[in-house]
């Protein structure tokens, strides 16, 4: 028999508002036809590139880093420095290409010189091609960042858990699980081709639509929407991340009496799949 693939990194980031009755997350339906994940709702997310790679940040026009570094984030999720500030720059370029929101702001001086007016003045957006240019791989995030005189802010972001999928599985990721409040002055769209509708919903709705058979969800994504219904604000749920065990989860896939079947046996976790 084969060796199970290996898992690739991979980021996905619980987006976060308050609605009228409590914290909403922004979730989006995939396209049916992707290869991994097709016609499931999902939290914005995808695998980690070769332009998301920290050796970008060792150059003289270095992306400037603002928040928790990549040591800090290797302890939270136990992954190497370098795969873990991977991640981090991921989960920013994720999100912005996929719901536009982008979690940045105004950066430092140019490397060997004082922060003058005109960084004031090219702080604070990128250009009208940038999304494009990410989906399309012309640029990478920190090229982008740079470009703008933005700074990636790391600190925007929360750790909450890691899930890797269960070997069988054709296509296997090691997926780091963010959560962010959306930031002010920002909106998240759909304007993605990954993404055949996207909104915000309270997590309890999510799981209502899911039981309903109007969603379908994930494993990992099931159990977080769980987790973050018990939170009574947006802002209670980043509180609590920083405070949590970032947690790894392993879980295992088989069949039972003709259904699919994912187990998570440390955690106790038991999602049922529907017809083998």
């Amino acid at each position: 028999m084969p060796p199970a693939p290996a898992a690739r990194p991979a980021a996905t980031v619980a987006l976060l508002r308050d609605g009228p009755a409590g914290p909403q997350v922004f979730l989006q339906r995939r396209v049916r036809a992707m290869a991994f994940a097709g016609g499931m709702t999902v939290f914005p997310g995808g695998s980690v590139d070769a332009g998301d790679r920290p050796d970008a940040l060792d150059r003289p026009d270095a992306l400037d880093w603002r928040g928790p570094d990549a040591a800090w984030w290797g302890r939270r999720f136990g992954w190497p420095t370098d795969t873990a500030a991977a991640a981090v720059v991921a989960a920013v370029r994720e999100t912005f290409e996929e719901c536009g929101v982008l979690l940045a702001g105004p950066g430092g001086a140019a490397p060997g010189r004082e922060r003058d007016d005109r960084d004031e003045r090219r702080s604070g957006t990128v250009d009208a091609r940038a999304r494009d240019d990410l989906v399309a791989r012309r640029r990478t995030l920190p090229q982008v960042l740079v470009a703008a005189g933005l700074a990636l802010r790391a600190d925007l972001l929360a750790p909450w858990a890691r899930w890797v999928t269960p070997t069988g599985e054709p296509r296997r990721y090691d997926t780091a699980f963010f959560v962010a409040l959306l930031p002010p002055g920002q909106e998240a769209d759909a304007h993605t081709t990954e993404a055949v509708e996207a909104t915000w919903w309270s997590p309890a709705e999510a799981l209502a639509g899911a039981r309903a058979g109007e969603l379908q969800l994930l494993p990992p994504t099931r159990h977080t929407l769980e987790e973050l219904a018990a939170y009574p604000a947006a802002a209670a749920v980043v509180e609590a991340a920083g405070q949590r065990e970032v947690r790894t989860y392993r879980p295992v896939l088989s069949r039972v009496g003709g259904r699919v079947v994912v187990r998570e046996p440390d955690a106790g976790l038991h999602f049922d799949l529907g017809p083998a």
